[in-house]
């Protein structure tokens, strides 16, 4: 139980550093706090709603990810090399595709 609630703890830290220093994770808790209530309200059936939560909790879990790889890659050096921005490029890419799958998701759920 211990290592599980240190888990859990660092897992806090984690968020909390996000939180401080990426504007882009705040801009999406900001989001998700107007859409997560917005989906239970909208969504016509169980399975939408888990659908439009779960697409909306997946962009932040990818913009951690996309925290870290960064984070990672700016502690090694400051210098600019290809593989450095392959990785934080395709980080970065796999937010924007969270994002156009939250938004087909509640496009199809509520519009079709």
């Amino acid at each position: 139980m211990k290592r599980i609630w240190l888990a859990f703890l660092y897992s806090l830290s984690g968020i909390g550093a996000a939180w401080r220093d990426e504007t882009a994770f705040r801009e999406e808790v900001f989001l998700s706090i107007i859409m997560i209530p917005a989906a239970i309200f909208l969504a016509p059936d169980k399975i939408s709603l888990i659908l439009m939560i779960g697409s909306v909790l997946l962009v932040l879990a990818l913009e951690l990810v996309n925290t870290a790889v960064e984070a990672s890659i700016n502690r090694i050096g400051s210098e600019i090399h290809p593989l450095s921005k392959k990785a934080k490029d395709t980080a970065s890419a796999a937010v924007l595709i969270a994002l156009i799958n939250a938004a087909f998701v509640w496009a199809l759920i509520l519009f079709i």
